[in-house]
């Protein structure tokens, strides 16, 4: 068993001093991180095709995106205007007299990271949780994932050089192997733990949001607990191009097995003469999909049993299955329709089936299809897929999609998720415990990080972000002079 008492003591020490390193010698760690990964080269890869069975080449574009978010917030670091610093000059002749008042963004603590299965790298060891949370400036306990425990080793091992060439806290990063629930509740629900991130089921994100709230001290549980992304057929759109649609829906079902938190999981048209062809498409591209095998054991028979739990359900008729499996981790790529007063009816349909299944709801009008559209709020994306015609005619869209997605997804497929600063991977709980912060892009270090506030604090004494010569802080200067004299 882990000494997890020891692991947060060491954490916190660490905290201590890295939250005083400058923003370049940050920025210089994350950078050295990225080298250090890319420096495993080749064997890296294969260890963890290995274990997750992952093709080489998906691996090479995770890793990619890994090192590049590493990079994108060390240049974040050390632009500078992420710490949100505002500086409200004194008013000393005002009655009564108006304080200086300075604020920014301050770390929180040491924070527990929770490996992703379906992404050994990019949500995992050295992914975007652990890169977030070493750019707010708090250390990162992390806990591999068991699915693929050697590749976490091996990140592990070439954060632990970065940490040594550029003389970081020695404990700044720790790695826990435990795989039991014992050790990641102890984790959670150690007191000198400042906040988590997950990325997995619902029920594995629920259990920590638990272990939170029972606490003596609460803190905050930044779970991604998964989606069925429901995508909106529109009617003009499907009269142009209902074949194409269906192509490319089938090839955003199947891809990676349809083990991502975009998959489209649910989709919502029109029972007109146009959806008859999407279906017939739609069957075909599935019927000649190729299995391949799953991440693991676990997520193979949880994808198999509850497919064959929503099939099983009154009204749900299956459409397509690929061909068969060959191997025993293969996954079986499915489809299935449904009626949308079926679906209303019965809230299992709404659950997530994680792996490359897709259910069709056929509505009788525009109406019924809004309305089910409505039903399942709470996910990560929704796709509207539509000509200018049926924009023009819905200018509520907007408003249903934003309540149901933290993204919107307009003629698109919701797999694949570009690491930039204008993402949103988050939406309504249950997608995510706090649709407020996105896990995906530079924003993401919002989660780690509170507001402080400096009344009439000596110049001395200031962090650098809040000094008057800070060159960043002119603008700001400006801009509070302003909206005071504006309000």
């Amino acid at each position: 068993m882990v000494a997890i008492d020891e692991v947060m003591q060491n954490a916190y020490q660490a905290f201590q001093s890295y939250k005083h390193y400058s923003p370049k010698q940050k920025a210089d760690f994350l950078r050295s991180i990225a080298f250090e990964i890319e420096a495993l080269g080749d064997t890296l890869l294969q260890q963890a095709a290995n274990e997750t069975n992952l093709p080489i080449e998906r691996l090479k574009g995770e890793r990619f995106r890994t090192t590049n978010q590493l990079h994108l917030f060390a240049d974040m670091l050390l632009e500078g205007s992420w710490v949100e610093a505002v500086i409200d000059t004194a008013i000393p002749d005002r009655t009564p007299p108006k304080p200086d008042l300075r604020r920014m963004l301050f770390p929180i603590g040491p924070i527990i990271v929770f490996g992703a299965s379906n992404f050994p790298f990019a949500y995992s060891t050295a992914g975007g949780d652990t890169a977030s949370a070493l750019a707010a400036g708090c250390p990162v306990v992390v806990k591999a994932h068991p699915a693929h425990a050697a590749t976490s080793a091996m990140v592990f091992s070439a954060i632990q050089k970065a940490i040594a060439t550029n003389k970081m806290p020695q404990y700044i990063v720790q790695h826990v192997t435990d795989t039991s629930f014992e050790a990641g509740k102890n984790l959670v629900q150690h007191p000198l733990t400042a906040g988590v991130g997950f990325t997995g089921s619902l029920s594995g994100g629920k259990a920590l949001m638990q272990y939170a709230a029972e606490r003596e001290k609460p803190i905050p549980v930044f779970a991604e607990m998964g989606s069925i992304n429901p995508v909106v057929l529109l009617p003009n759109a499907m009269h142009e191009r209902a074949e194409a649609i269906a192509k490319e829906y089938a090839q955003s079902i199947v891809l990676g097995m349809g083990q991502f938190c975009t998959n489209p999981g649910l989709i919502l048209g029109i029972a007109n003469e146009y959806m008859p062809v999407f279906l017939q498409t739609l069957s075909e591209q599935i019927e000649k999909a190729m299995p391949a095998p799953m991440l693991h054991k676990g997520i193979h028979d949880a994808y198999f049993n509850k497919m064959k739990n929503a099939l099983a359900q009154k009204g749900v008729n299956l459409v397509q299955q690929s061909k068969q499996p060959i191997n025993e981790m293969d996954a079986l790529p499915t489809i299935a329709t449904v009626e949308a007063s079926v679906f209303l009816a019965n809230p299992l349909l709404r659950e997530e089936v994680f792996g490359p299944y897709s259910l069709i709801v056929q509505c009788a009008d525009l109406q019924e299809l809004l309305k089910v559209w409505k039903s399942v709020s709470g996910q990560l994306t929704t796709s509207i897929i539509g000509n200018k015609i049926d924009f023009e005619a819905l200018p509520e869209l907007i408003d249903i999609a934003a309540d149901v997605a933290g993204r919107l997804v307009f003629n698109g497929v919701p797999t694949g998720v570009e690491v930039c600063p204008a993402m949103v991977h988050s939406g309504p709980f249950p997608a995510c415990t706090d649709s407020r912060f996105t896990a995906v892009g530079i924003h993401a270090v919002k989660r780690w990080v509170r507001p402080v506030a400096f009344q009439n604090a000596p110049e001395a004494l200031l962090p650098s972000a809040l000094k008057n010569e800070n060159p960043l802080n002119i603008w700001r200067m400006v801009n509070a002079q302003f909206t005071q004299a504006a309000i």
